[in-house]
C-alpha cells in the first residue's frame, strides 16, 4: 500500500557500517582462532575475574563514559548482569584489570547478548585476542591467550559498537593459574535436574518446567531421546508438535565443564487441533499499523497507541541479503530517541492489556521474495527470531510486489509449527489481489485458512473494482466496501477472517478515504443487513472480524477520530 514513506536514510547509512564490520569481523575471527588449539583449563585452575557475574554491581569494573549499569533482567545466571549502552562516539567499553601468572595459558569467556558485542583482552605480553557476536540472544564467547614472561596482569574488556543498541554481559571468566586474586574454582559437571513436569499443552506445543540446578548455566531439552532445544532458565516450550499426540521429554543441565545425565522422563499429550489462529483475540477486532519512521504523521511509541486497537502491526520488517529472510531495526533517531528496551517493554504492556503486536512484512517499498523452499525456510526462521527477540505475537503479510502462494504458504506453516496455535497471521492485500480465488494472494489465504487470523484488504488506492454481484463499484462508498468484502466471504474465507482496511485520514492514502460513518455503515450492512447502500448481501455475517487502518500515527494526527468512532463500533458489533 502507498505508505507515503520518505527515503530511509538511516537504513542506507547502515550499509557503511556493515562494510566496516566485515573487516572487523575478519580480524576478530583471526585473533580468536589463534588460541583454539590450546589445552583446556585444568582442575586446579580458577576464575581470576572478580565480581564476574556483576552480583556486586559494577564493583571491580570500569565503564567508559558512564555507559554501564547492572540490571536484573535479562540475566544469564544469578540475579544481575551488565548492561552497557553505546552513545555518540563511545562504544561502551567495560573493563577490569585481572591478576595473572607469567608464561601461562588462560581461557577467556563471557555470556553476552546484543548486536555486535565484543570480548577481548589486552596487555598479555604476547598476542592480545578478541572475539565477537551479532547474536541478540545469550551467546557464550570464548577464546584463549598466553601471558608473556613478565606479565602479571591483563585488562579484560567487553564493548558494543557505535550507533548500536545496548548490549548485556554476564559470567565473565579468565580460567587458568591463580594470579593472586582468583577465588572461583573451575566448574564441575552439574547434577541431573529434578522436578521435571508438564506445565501446559496446546495442539502444537508443550510447556515444561523443572528445578534449577546449582552451577548450571543452561539446560538441554530432549524429545523422545533427541535434543530439540537449549535454554538458560528452568523452563521451556517445545513447539512444532502434532495435535492429539503423546511425547516423552527429558532435560539435562550444562555448564562449561559438560552435561549432566538425563532427568526422569515425563509424558505430554497435545490437545486436539484448533481452528483459525490468533489465540485470545476478541470476536471483533480493530487492527492498526504503527509506523517505525517519521513521514509527517504523529510520531508515536507503542504505548501511545489507543486501547481501541486490538492488533498493532509494526511497519515494517526489512529484506536482508539472505533470500526470504527479514530483519527489523527500530528507527530510534526518527522516533525521538525511542529505545529498543522501551519498545520491548511497551509491547509487553500491550500484551498484558490483552492486545497483540505483530511485525508487518512488506509495504509499498517491501522487496521480500519467498519463491522456493530455501527462502520459505529463511522467512520462517527470521520471523520467528524477531518474535523471540522483540516479543511479537505474529506476522502481517503486506507484500505488494507479488506473492508465491505455494512457498509463502509453506513459510507460514513452518512459522506456525515453531510458534504454536497462538500465532497471529494477518494479511493486507490490495483489492486487485482478492478479486478472484485464482489470484496468488487469495490462494495463500485459503491455503492457510486453518491458521489464518484475518485478511484486512486495502479498500483504497485502487479505483473501481468488481463486486461479488459482477457490478463495478467505485471506491469511497458503502457499496464498494460491502460488495468487495462479499467476494472473500463467498470465496471461502470465514467471516471471522475478513476485515475492512481503510485509511485513517485523507493524508494517509492517495485515494479511497471514507469517513468513519461510512466504515460503520458497511460493518452494519455486512453483520446485520442494515445501513446498506444499493448492494445488500444475501445473508448477514455477524462473525465478521472488524476493521483495519493505516495508520495509528495518521489517526493520531487527526485527533484519533477514526479509532474513536470505528473502534467503538467494532467492539459493539453482535
Amino acid at each position: 500500500m502507498p505508505r507515503l514513506i520518505p527515503p530511509l536514510v538511516s537504513r542506507h547509512a547502515g550499509q557503511r557500517r556493515i562494510r566496516i564490520w566485515s573487516a572487523v569481523a575478519a580480524l576478530a575471527t583471526a585473533l580468536a582462532m589463534a588460541g583454539l588449539a590450546s589445552a583446556p583449563a585444568s582442575a586446579a585452575d580458577v576464575n581470576n575475574v572478580k565480581n564476574p557475574g556483576f552480583e556486586s554491581g559494577l564493583s571491580n569494573w570500569t565503564c567508559s563514559a558512564s555507559s554501564g549499569t547492572t540490571v536484573s533482567s535479562p540475566v544469564h545466571s544469578g540475579a544481575a548482569a551488565l548492561k552497557a549502552t553505546p552513545a555518540g562516539q563511545d562504544y561502551a567499553q567495560c573493563s577490569q584489570t585481572v591478576a595473572v601468572k607469567a608464561n601461562s595459558t588462560y581461557t577467556l569467556s563471557a555470556w553476552v547478548q546484543g548486536s555486535y558485542t565484543y570480548l577481548g583482552v589486552t596487555g598479555t605480553g604476547t598476542t592480545d585476542v578478541s572475539t565477537w557476536t551479532p547474536n541478540t540472544t545469550w551467546t557464550q564467547l570464548s577464546t584463549t591467550f598466553t601471558t608473556g614472561a613478565s606479565t602479571t596482569s591483563v585488562t579484560v574488556w567487553t564493548h558494543g559498537w557505535y550507533g548500536q543498541a545496548a548490549y548485556y554481559a554476564d559470567d565473565v571468566s579468565v580460567y587458568g593459574p591463580d594470579g593472586g586474586g582468583g577465588s572461583d574454582p573451575a566448574p564441575t559437571v552439574p547434577a541431573t535436574p529434578t522436578g521435571l513436569a508438564v506445565s501446559g499443552t496446546t495442539s502444537s506445543s508443550a510447556s515444561l518446567s523443572w528445578s534449577a540446578v546449582s552451577g548450571a548455566t543452561g539446560y538441554n531439552v530432549y524429545q523422545n531421546g533427541t535434543k530439540v532445544t537449549a535454554v538458560t532458565g528452568a523452563s521451556a516450550t517445545v513447539t512444532g508438535l502434532a495435535a492429539s499426540t503423546s511425547y516423552s521429554f527429558q532435560v539435562t543441565a550444562t555448564n562449561s565443564a559438560g552435561e549432566s545425565a538425563k532427568s526422569s522422563a515425563v509424558t505430554a499429550t497435545t490437545t486436539a487441533s484448533g481452528g483459525s489462529g490468533g489465540g485470545s483475540l476478541p470476536k471483533h477486532a480493530v487492527t492498526g499499523y504503527w509506523q517505525n519512521f517519521n513521514n509527517g504523521a504523529t510520531v508515536q511509541k507503542i504505548s501511545d497507541v489507543p486501547s481501541s486497537y486490538d492488533i498493532i502491526a509494526v511497519a515494517f520488517a526489512d529484506a536482508t541479503s539472505t533470500p526470504g529472510a527479514v530483519s527489523f531495526t527500530l528507527d530510534s533517531s526518527g522516533l525521538g530517541g525511542y529505545t529498543v528496551d522501551q519498545f520491548k517493554a511497551d509491547i509487553k504492556a500491550k500484551q498484558a492489556a490483552g492486545k497483540k503486536v505483530i511485525i508487518s512484512i512488506g509495504g509499498q517499498n517491501g522487496t521480500i521474495s519467498v519463491s522456493d523452499s530455501a527462502s520459505a525456510t529463511n522467512f520462517a526462521n527470521s520471523v520467528y527470531s524477531l518474535m523471540q527477540t522483540y516479543g511479537f505475537d505474529g506476522v502481517d503479510i503486506d507484500l505488494e510486489n507479488g506473492i508465491n502462494a505455494t512457498y509463502m504458504s509453506q513459510a507460514l506453516r513452518s512459522l506456525s509449527s515453531k510458534a504454536g496455535s497462538s500465532l497471529v497471521i494477518t494479511m493486507a492485500p490490495q483489492t486487485i489481489d482478492m478479486q478472484s480465488t485464482s489470484n496468488a494472494y487469495f490462494q495463500t489465504a485459503l491455503n492457510i485458512k486453518d491458521i489464518l487470523t484475518v485478511v484486512n484488504m486495502q479498500y483504497y488506492n485502487s479505483g473501481s473494482m468488481l463486486g461479488c454481484d459482477g457490478k463495478v463499484y467505485s471506491q469511497g462508498s458503502v457499496d464498494f466496501l460491502t460488495a468487495l468484502a462479499c467476494i472473500q466471504l463467498q470465496g471461502g474465507l470465514s467471516p471471522s477472517q475478513v476485515g475492512l482496511g481503510l485509511p485513517a485520514s485523507t493524508s494517509a492514502a492517495g485515494s479511497g478515504y471514507v469517513s468513519p460513518t461510512v466504515v460503520n455503515n458497511a460493518l452494519d450492512c455486512l453483520t446485520k443487513l442494515t445501513n446498506c447502500g444499493s448492494f445488500k448481501p444475501s445473508t448477514a455475517y455477524p462473525d465478521l472480524r472488524g476493521a483495519m487502518t493505516w495508520s495509528t500515527n495518521w489517526d493520531a494526527a487527526a485527533g484519533n477520530a477514526w479509532s474513536s468512532s470505528v473502534g467503538a463500533h467494532v467492539h459493539a458489533l453482535p
